[in-house]
């Protein structure tokens, strides 16, 4: 042999560059594989692998509503995968998983002949799942010109590796669970989520081809862009797996005929159910976290590590309240920009318009870079295509400058909600705005305004606790206090100045001159104290005005205080968020409801309030719950409309669920155009009838459509029993030189009322001190 190389150079020249090219390849492989371009993983570190997961935040009943994520990737167990999926990613990635040890040396001289030196497309890949893993794993690198060769390399020594490491359903867990997918998803359990809203071991057959054909190019093949394309690849891997015995060829070609049909929900931060609430459990948990360590002495980390969030959130009922809200919201709004015509504010006061302006990101970065005010604006006013929020189609796309755009946001009306139960203050619904897409501000957690009426109800509880009575009379005549300030009713109740009214009259029609008369007798001290113990934290104004609502609270708070009108005297405050567990179930926290352990009234106190404020519903100001939207449940509730038709309010209290809604411009300089359109009985109510006749509609509701306040005892119910209003007999008691409620304790069955409350309370009575 030595003989014929020596006898034939050109023999000697091709070993001598063979041997070097053999050589050069081991040492270039070894260059890889001990790591000079790059570490690969060892076998220990394979065996701790540890992917970045999603965070899930659930409802109470376990739904998902939402994840916080890197790259959304929810892993799962082998066993949860159907036998349907796993055979339709070996027939149609690698038919030869269970032969090879990682690397399918067939295919890979298969794919060198006939696809290198013959050219043929039609030889198909040498990839191995094993192969796919070490890619979905670790990812590729550029190393410029020798990078393919590089990367495969590192990925073969990862897949052999894995292969003697983990069992082949091991490896196939693992690759379902990191495979990428359309639309940002990581993960077989994410993928199915959303594109079929069902959870992986629920998938058809065609569901799994689906998913499966999606690998091949996760965008070229995305069934929520290319439904055709998608359902075109579909049908290749059941052809696959009819090729490779899985299924019959019968069983394929009917599977083959069946639609493609998505049932597609996205867990995009901004879109998807209950995104404000979402945002707010980001918040907190983001906080809760920093309070946390793992096993390694490291902060768990939101985006990463795969915790379980469990929330109170009712799933069903947020469903609904949303709908609600959109539903009504999108009819007044046409009535807002209806009764404001050519004359809106967001069309003639520049003043508005331009401060909203100035107030832009874009504007004040184009200040920085030392534009001047009239470039700046000259700037603004070019247009360009721009997606808007609508009702209509959610958004549209239109050529609009960015002032056009500041306009067009002004004039929207926005809207909060809170619904809780009333026992614990676990929170059932949050509806933060009307899309969050575009109005960012949370008005449940972030707005504070003046809550008009809604107010008064803390009044004369007050007023019942400082041992007024409720069938004292109130004049409906207007009186201008120290400040020079005079009240007046909004309505035409009460415009005859001669006539009085007892307290529950004057509550359930909202009548603005008794309030605050009822208040000055209770002294204002007294009202603010009734205010803190019934849960109110914000800094309340000593001031007579303070009756009409004048003070501003956030939703959250005026909520917590109605709680107490039936959770037994007790405020229960919102809570939202129950425990965090890690990925494996794990409690790294968890948290209780907060309730007052004190009363913040009696509990006669307590059912008088709720009488009157069921009369509201049934004969004052929110009757339209009864006459127009058909409610016939047990309701208590107070309607609200702040100074200049600025705030729109309204409390629904039922004896499971106390729910506030408020509606009002982002700006508070924008107020509704009149008193019709703007009261809290046109604008904030109508939320909380539908989403009561939602839930009427639906029996998963019963326990709470169904719940019936306890009636008033027979001895409260006489102490109640006086006609609604009498006729100021001013000149009677001035010539007679005895007041109306003298007069009234002559009678027997006012002594008798004035001696329950004077037992009630413990205290003289005020009139005789």
């Amino acid at each position: 042999m030595l003989a014929r190389i020596k006898r034939h150079p050109k023999l000697k020249w091709a070993l001598i560059i063979l041997t070097s090219l053999i050589t050069l390849f081991f040492l270039f492989f070894a260059s890889i594989y001990f790591g000079m371009w790059g570490k690969i993983p060892s076998s220990k570190e394979l065996t701790e692998l540890k992917q970045n997961k999603a965070t899930q935040v659930l409802a109470a009943n376990g739904e998902l509503i939402g994840k916080f994520y890197i790259f959304d990737r929810q892993p799962i167990k082998f066993s949860e995968f159907p036998q349907h999926l796993i055979e339709a990613l070996i027939a149609t990635e690698d038919a030869r998983f269970y032969e090879h040890d990682g690397i399918d040396n067939r295919s890979l001289l298969r794919v060198f002949f006939k696809s290198i030196l013959l050219q043929d497309e039609s030889a198909g890949g040498g990839s191995t799942i094993s192969l796919q893993l070490a890619k979905n794993i670790y990812g590729r690198r550029d190393f410029g010109m020798f990078g393919i060769v590089i990367n495969k390399m590192q990925e073969a020594v990862i897949a052999k590796r894995l292969e003697d490491i983990y069992t082949k359903d091991e490896i196939i867990e693992l690759y379902f669970n990191t495979v990428p997918f359309s639309d940002n998803t990581y993960g077989i359990e994410s993928a199915s989520l959303k594109f079929f809203n069902k959870h992986t071991s629920e998938l058809t057959l065609e569901e799994a081809a689906v998913l499966v054909g999606m690998l091949k190019a996760s965008h070229y093949y995305n069934p929520r862009i290319f439904p055709e394309r998608s359902r075109l690849r579909r049908d290749v891997v059941l052809m696959q797996m009819a090729r490779n015995n899985y299924l019959t060829m019968e069983e394929a070609e009917e599977a083959k005929l069946r639609p493609l049909i998505l049932d597609y929900k996205s867990y995009s931060h901004d879109k998807g159910i209950a995104p404000y609430f979402r945002e707010q459990v980001r918040k907190d948990v983001s906080q809760i976290l920093d309070t946390l360590k793992n096993k390694d002495g490291k902060k768990y980390n939101i985006y990463r590590d795969g915790l379980i969030v469990h929330t109170t959130l009712n799933y069903e009922m947020q469903q609904l309240a949303e709908e609600a809200m959109i539903e009504h919201m999108s009819q007044l709004q046409v009535e807002h920009e209806k009764s404001y015509g050519n004359y809106a504010p967001w069309i003639r006061d520049k003043k508005i318009l331009n401060d909203v302006v100035k107030r832009t990101p874009k504007y004040q970065s184009l200040q920085k870079e030392g534009l001047s005010e009239a470039e700046i604006m000259k700037r603004l006013e070019q247009k360009h295509p721009t997606e808007l929020f609508s009702y209509e189609d959610g958004m549209e796309t239109r050529n609009v400058s960015t002032i056009d755009s500041v306009a067009h946001y002004l004039k929207f009306l926005n809207s909060g909600l809170l619904a809780v139960d009333p026992e614990n203050g676990a929170v059932q619904a949050w509806v933060g705005g009307v899309d969050f897409r575009f109005f960012k501000y949370d008005h449940v957690a972030q707005s504070k305004r003046q809550v008009g009426s809604t107010f008064k109800p803390i009044v004369y509880t007050a007023a019942l606790e400082n041992g007024i009575d409720p069938c004292s009379y109130f004049s409906v005549r207007e009186v201008t206090y120290e400040d020079g300030w005079t009240p007046s009713n909004s309505s035409s109740e009460g415009d005859d100045p001669n006539m009085n009214y007892n307290l529950k009259t004057a509550l359930s029609r909202s009548m603005n001159t008794i309030a605050v008369k009822v208040l000055m007798e209770t002294g204002i001290g007294n009202v603010i104290e009734q205010a803190k113990n019934m849960g109110i934290e914000s800094d309340l104004p000593a001031v007579p005005s303070i009756a009409l609502g004048t003070a501003s609270l956030n939703l959250s708070e005026l909520t917590s205080a109605y709680t107490s009108f039936v959770n037994k005297g007790h405020y229960s405050k919102p809570f939202y968020i129950s425990r965090i567990e890690d990925g494996n179930g794990n409690l790294l926290a968890e948290f209780k409801p907060e309730i007052s352990s004190d009363r913040a009234f009696s509990e006669d106190t307590r059912k008088i309030m709720i009488n009157m404020m069921q009369a509201t519903v049934n004969e004052g100001t929110a009757t339209r719950l009864r006459y127009k939207y058909g409610l016939q449940n047990d309701i208590a509730g107070k309607t609200g409309t702040t100074q200049d038709n600025k705030d729109g309010w309204f409390v629904g209290i039922t004896p499971e669920l106390v729910c506030v809604t408020w509606v009002g411009a982002d700006d508070h300089r924008i107020g509704f155009r009149n008193t019709g359109i703007g009261q809290g009985a046109n604008s904030a109510l109508p939320i909380f009838a539908r989403l009561m006749q939602k839930m009427n509609a639906d029996s998963n509701f019963n326990n709470i459509t169904n719940a019936r306040f306890e009636p008033l005892s027979s001895e409260l119910a006489e102490m109640m029993e006086c006609p609604p209003q009498e006729r100021d007999n001013f000149f009677e008691r001035l010539f007679s030189g005895k007041d109306k409620d003298n007069q009234k304790r002559n009678n027997k069955k006012e002594k008798k009322k004035k001696g329950f409350f004077n037992r009630l309370f413990g205290k003289k009575d005020k009139d005789n001190n």
